[in-house]
C-alpha cells in the first residue's frame, strides 16, 4: 500500500481546518461529522489505515486493559492482508468502518470510481465477518460534493474529526497525550493511526490518554453511540 508523505498529508489536513465543510463540499453537509457534542462525556477514539499487523493487536490489547471501545476505519487492501484481525476487532466489541479500499483520494475520483472504493472494502469485511458498516471516512479527510452525494446514495455517514493527533507524523508520544488531553471535550472525535510506518507512537500515547481521560470521567464509545448522544 503507498503511503503519504508527512509533509502532504500535513497540507491536506490544514486545508480541511480552515475550509468549512459545506463551502468545501456543498451537497448534503448532514450527513458529515466532526464531532457531537453530549452531556454524558462521550468521546470516540478513532484509527485509520489498519488493520496493521503489529500495531493493530497492541492496541486492541491496551483497549482492553482499560476496557473501552473504539472504531476502526479499515483499508479494503489491509483488511485482505490480514483478515483474522478484523474478527479480533468485532470480538472485542469494537466498531468496524470503512476507509476506502486502497487509500486513494477520493475529490479527485468519479462517482462511479468513490462507489466502488466503498462496496469493494464494505464486501471485503462483509465475506469475512458478516458485518456490514455504514460509517465512511474519506482518505486525509477531503471531501467534495461527488463524495457526500455518493455516500449519501449508499446510506453511509461522513465521519471526519476535530483532534487530529498527529501521530501519523510520528509526534512524540508524550506531546500527542498532552495535545488530547488539552483540547478534549464530550463530543470529540479523535483521530489516531493503527497504520504506521517505521516505529508508532500511538500505543505509548494510548497508555498516557486513556486512564487519564477515565480518571476525568470521560466515556469512550464507538462513533454510532456517539452519533446517538445528544
Amino acid at each position: 500500500m503507498r503511503r503519504r508523505t508527512g509533509a502532504v498529508c500535513l497540507l491536506l489536513c490544514c486545508l480541511l481546518m480552515l475550509m468549512p465543510i459545506a463551502a468545501a463540499a456543498g451537497g448534503d453537509s448532514s450527513i458529515v461529522f466532526h464531532a457531537n457534542e453530549n452531556h454524558e462525556d462521550k468521546i470516540a477514539l478513532t484509527f485509520d489505515d489498519g488493520p496493521h499487523p503489529r500495531y493493530t493487536p497492541q492496541i486492541l490489547a491496551i483497549l482492553r486493559k482499560y476496557g473501552v471501545h473504539a472504531t476502526f476505519f479499515v483499508i479494503g487492501q489491509n483488511v485482505e492482508y490480514y483478515p483474522e484481525l478484523i474478527g479480533q476487532i468485532l470480538a472485542d466489541g469494537h466498531e468496524i468502518g470503512n476507509h476506502t479500499y486502497d487509500h486513494g483520494r477520493m475529490s479527485t475520483q468519479t462517482s462511479a470510481q468513490i462507489k466502488e472504493e466503498i462496496l469493494r472494502t464494505e464486501s471485503a469485511i462483509y465475506e469475512l465477518s458478516d458485518y456490514r458498516t455504514k460509517l465512511l471516512r474519506p482518505p486525509e479527510g477531503m471531501l467534495n460534493e461527488q463524495v457526500i452525494a455518493a455516500a449519501g446514495e449508499l446510506d453511509y455517514r461522513v465521519i471526519l474529526w476535530n483532534i487530529d493527533t498527529r501521530d501519523w507524523d510520528h509526534t512524540p508520544s508524550d506531546e500527542i497525550a498532552a495535545h488530547i488531553l488539552h483540547e478534549v471535550k464530550s463530543g470529540d472525535i479523535i483521530l489516531m493511526h493503527d497504520y504506521i510506518g517505521r516505529e508508532s507512537p500511538t500505543p505509548a500515547a494510548l497508555e498516557i490518554v486513556i486512564p487519564a481521560l477515565i480518571e476525568a470521567g470521560y466515556r469512550f464509545v464507538g462513533i454510532s453511540e456517539l452519533l446517538g448522544s445528544k
